[in-house]
């Protein structure tokens, strides 16, 4: 590992890992700002079927899915600065034309050019990071970058909530240009390029297909993907059914954005922990205890809803403290299992990041979906759907102990 390329003084890697969160922060503040505008966005451009505002969320994350194999890749060839800058005026031209969508298909479009562009800051950014370090130092930057990733629902939801009272949903989407032309010229101004030219390669689509061949093959980089999946796709469904939930079953749609900021912030020191704990317990052993502790919880959750133990405005508490338990789990789980999946391809960092990324990414849609869809007034399918989701992702944790590393 090239000296050269490693920040070397602390402000310099603190402005590195604030810069790389920043871009990291731009998908999660793409979904979370649109949380309180779903309830409008449905009367305006589909009031035959309001849970289809829903997809929403889960068009933004298409996106962002399909996108990331085509900017590893691009980044591997070109650098990682250029294609990040791509990414970016992609998102900017997509918020743009969310901003004039007159009907949910044009809209859903849209928010699937945005997640396309900001595919690019997402993948790019982690194979920044792997260029520059890692093994379990590289999981305790993914877990400081990733908590500030986590907190950024903390102030989301209330950023979308008074641009919407103020100027309408038109405007949030307008809020993003602005952050999406922060972020790049933050990062044009002060961040050298991390890939040097000669650990490039061409960007040909048999030098493409061979590195994603070989992420694809490894067994236990297969069922890290499998974890990440399952992980993603009960944190996406749980963004998508969350506002219908505190709306229409808790009555709490006017403070739901700051039920959801408190559960940000409490869930946001499961970053830190992970930060203090990984170097001494290894990833791994992290990520097991995880998805096994949210199995028993989301165990208990849907046990009590199903038999009526609870339910109603009583159990309010209980609903809360639970979404607490899977935004904590995520906190957790998401940068050691990056971690884990790119530790044995640093050769192809960035293919491998798209790889990893896209992969889990586009099926944890295909898992998010069908759960946001299957909400029925209560919060019992997305209990099933989290509880589901962990118990899989738990076992093909403990199967990836079969294969080498």
């Amino acid at each position: 590992m090239s000296q050269f390329f490693r920040p070397t003084r602390p402000l310099v890697f603190a402005e590195f890992v604030g810069l790389m969160a920043a871009l990291f922060a731009l998908a999660a503040l793409s979904i979370d700002a649109m949380l309180p505008a779903l309830p409008q966005i449905a009367q305006d451009l589909s009031p035959e079927a309001p849970n289809r505002a829903q997809l929403v969320v889960t068009s933004f994350v298409l996106g962002l899915g399909i996108g990331m194999m085509m900017m590893g890749a691009l980044s591997d060839a070109l650098g990682r600065k250029p294609v990040i800058a791509l990414g970016i005026g992609l998102y900017i031209i997509g918020s743009g034309l969310a901003a004039l969508a007159d009907s949910l298909p044009l809209l859903l479009a849209a928010r699937m050019l945005q997640g396309l562009g900001i595919s690019a800051p997402r993948t790019v950014g982690v194979a920044m990071i792997r260029d520059l370090y890692q093994g379990r130092i590289m999981a305790r930057v993914m877990s400081i970058v990733m908590t500030i990733f986590i907190l950024v629902p903390a102030a989301a939801p209330f950023i979308g909530q008074t641009i919407l009272l103020v100027a309408g949903w038109r405007m949030i989407f307008m809020a993003f240009i602005a952050f999406g032309l922060f972020a790049l010229v933050w990062m044009s101004a002060r961040q050298p390029e991390t890939l040097a030219p000669e650990r490039r390669r061409p960007f040909r689509l048999g030098s493409i297909w061979s590195s994603l061949r070989e992420v694809m093959i490894h067994r236990r980089v297969q069922l890290y993907i499998i974890a990440m999946t399952l992980g993603f796709g009960q944190l996406f469904a749980l963004l998508s059914a969350a506002q219908p939930i505190y709306d229409v079953y808790y009555g709490r749609g006017d403070s739901f954005a700051a039920w959801f900021a408190l559960q940000a912030l409490l869930a946001g020191t499961a970053g830190l922990v992970n930060a203090a704990l990984v170097v001494r317990l290894g990833m791994r052993r992290i990520v097991v205890t995880a998805f096994a502790t949210q199995v028993v919880i989301s165990s208990l959750a849907t046990f009590a809803w199903a038999t009526g133990l609870a339910g109603g405005e009583g159990s309010f508490p209980i609903f809360f403290l639970w979404t607490v338990s899977v935004f904590f789990m995520a906190g957790v789980t998401f940068g050691n299992l990056n971690t884990l999946a790119l530790e044995p391809m640093g050769h192809i960092a960035g293919m491998a990041a798209a790889a990893v990324g896209a992969v889990s990414t586009v099926l944890a849609v295909l898992v998010a979906a069908p759960i946001g869809l299957a909400f029925d007034g209560t919060p019992l399918p997305l209990m099933i759907g989290v509880l589901s989701a962990s118990g899989l992702a738990l076992a093909a944790m403990i199967a990836a102990d079969r294969f080498p590393g």
